[in-house]
Formats: C-alpha cells, structure tokens, sequence
C-alpha cells in the first residue's frame, strides 16, 4: 500500500474537524478552512506522495477553504493545486475569476495568489468527493504566463488528455492499497507528464514540451486506448499505430518503457501487453461465481479471444491450467463455496 489514510470515524467525534485540517495544512500550502459541519464532520482522505507530487482524494461533507494575501506573504511553497470532481459540487474564486464546478471538471490554482473553494450552496449537506494534485510549479515546463491562462477556469475531463488524467487520478485511488511504495517516484513521474501533456494541449503549446514527455504522454495514452479495446479481436500493432498516427516501428520503441505500476525491466511487446491483459481479465471472470453458467468460449470472445483453442492454449501457457480446469478450481476453493453461501 501506498499513502497514509485518515478516515473521521477513526477519531473522536469533538475532535474531527480540527485533526483533520491539521493533517491537510501539514500537506499542503496553509489555507483558512471551515465547514457549516464541523460539529459533526465526516471526511476520507487518502495522502500519496509521488515524488515530488502530492495526490490527495477525498469525500467530505461541504468545507471552504480560502487563502488570503497574508497567507500567500507568510507562506508559498510555489506550487499549482489541481482539483477534480467526481461527486457533488463547488465554487471557485481565483484571480478575479468565478466559476461552479461539477463532477469530471477541473479547475487550477496557484498559491503565489489567493483563492476561495466553498459549497456551491449555504447548508447542503451532500457529500463531496474528488482528486486533488499539488506540485511545484518549477517541474512545468511552461511559462507562468501561459498557465495563468487556465486558473480558476473550468476545464473538462471529459475529452482527450484531460479525461486520461482524469482515469488515472481515479485509478490511483483504486489500486492504492495494491501499490508499492517503491512504484511511487514512477507514478510521480508519470503524472507530471500527463499533467504537462494536459497543460499543453488545453493552451496549444504541445511544441513546449520536451521529447521525454511527448513520448510518455503519448505512451499513457496508447495504453489507455488499449485497455478500452480490449475486446476487438482486432486490434494489433498496426491498428493501434494507425489509430494514433504513428508507425508501427515508433509503437514498439514506446512500448520499451514498462508500464506505469508494473514491474521494472524492459517492458513487454504491444501484442504480449495485450494478450496479457486479455488472460488476466478471462481469468477473473472465470474465477466469478456469478458467471458460472457463463460458457468459457463466451466469456474469452468478451476479452476479444474468438477462436477458442488459441485461448486455451495461450491460458495453459500462461496459468497451467486449461480454463476449464481453472475455472472447476476457483469456483471449488473454500473462499468461493463461503461467498456462495
């Protein structure tokens, strides 16, 4: 597991709301936070330390925070604040700019100058949820006045390299408690790019960016576009380069890199990636109980495995076993027969 992770039922109730800004003032530039809820505050929040990049997701009832002039004199770390909605709702004020925001919109802040996030209405009590980033300002390789461009705006991600940020800050998440700490300085490093790549495409300054991390943005999202295909039987090599306009020689230098999260070495080849991922999601599902009566030819056609003795032989390579042996030996095991009763 990476991350620390503060959960508000863990602590007093009297003591909630103040142990937590504490936690969150230690992590991030000093702001004046208050909540309508304090006497009875509710949060989870996760801290992951990426390298020089701090991911912090969260669920918390309505809270402000609001960094005033004298906090930004005191005290700046010079870094950019990234935040995404994924549930409920804000409102942000920053460099005279106004704006609400809601779930797959973001919005960046700098805290050389000062900001206001606050409930969208006075009273609600509805949960909100999201992904926030902060990192140094000097790790952009874009100019400050560039980036004042996109502060306090709110940007979609929905489309392009925003929604790809988007999934990965919310895989992050999710795959948190299987992570290493020792994946975190390449997770960090991969968020930048993508950070970097996001910027970049938003102001149309692609051409800013270095070739490093042109190629790990483009790697990210070649990957990305892989796991979403999954199922076509057709996607190969060629495909894939086509689909992305680069040539099928250049796909295979990007593929050198092993993936985010993955081990470290040479990475695997396009076609191995694939039919990798391809086995390891036939193996869940043969492994589910509620897909029992689900024929093994159907559910390796869903993971774009048509021809039924190519993928018995590439799972007994793989996991030595034939799907069916696996699957009469998942669904046999003493955890399956408990969660089927």
């Amino acid at each position: 597991m990476i991350g620390t992770v503060f959960r508000s039922e863990d602590v007093p109730a009297e003591h909630r709301f103040d142990y937590w800004r504490e936690l969150v003032h230690r992590a991030i530039a000093p702001s004046d936070i208050t909540s309508d809820h304090a006497a009875d505050f509710w949060a989870e929040q996760r801290l992951l330390e990426l390298g020089p990049a701090m991911v912090w997701p969260v669920s918390l009832v309505p809270t402000r925070f609001r960094r005033t002039e004298k906090m930004v004199r005191q005290c700046d770390p010079e870094m950019y604040h990234l935040s995404l909605v994924l549930g409920g709702g804000l409102g942000v004020d920053h460099i005279g700019r106004a704006d609400l925001y809601g779930p797959r919109d973001l919005w960046v802040t700098d805290t050389s100058e000062p900001y206001e996030v606050r409930p969208p209405h006075d009273g609600d009590r509805r949960l909100v949820t999201g992904v926030a980033v902060d990192f140094p300002k000097a790790l952009l390789p874009l100019s400050p006045d560039r980036v004042r461009e996109l502060l306090g705006r709110r940007l979609s991600g929905r489309e392009g390299t925003g929604s790809l940020l988007t999934e990965f800050l919310i895989g992050l998440d999710r795959q948190a408690d299987f992570l290493q700490p020792s994946d975190a300085p390449r997770l960090g490093t991969v968020l930048i790019d993508l950070l970097s790549a996001w910027f970049a495409q938003v102001l149309d300054a692609e051409d800013a960016l270095p070739p490093e991390t042109r190629h790990r943005a483009m790697t990210a999202h070649i990957r990305a576009f892989i796991r979403r295909n999954l199922h076509d039987p057709e996607l190969t090599p060629p495909v894939i380069a086509a689909a992305h306009h680069i040539s099928v020689s250049y796909l295979h230098r990007l593929f050198q890199e092993p993936a985010p999260g993955e081990s470290e070495g040479e990475g695997e080849t396009v076609a191995a990636w694939i039919r990798r991922l391809r086995l390891e999601g036939a193996r869940h599902e043969l492994a589910d109980p509620a897909l029992r009566a689900v024929p093994i030819h159907t559910v390796a056609a869903r993971w774009g495995l048509p021809r039924a003795s190519d993928f018995a032989r590439a799972f007994r390579t793989a996991y030595g076993l034939t799907p069916k042996e696996y699957r009469l030996q998942a669904l046999s095991s003493p955890e399956q027969t408990e969660q089927a009763e």
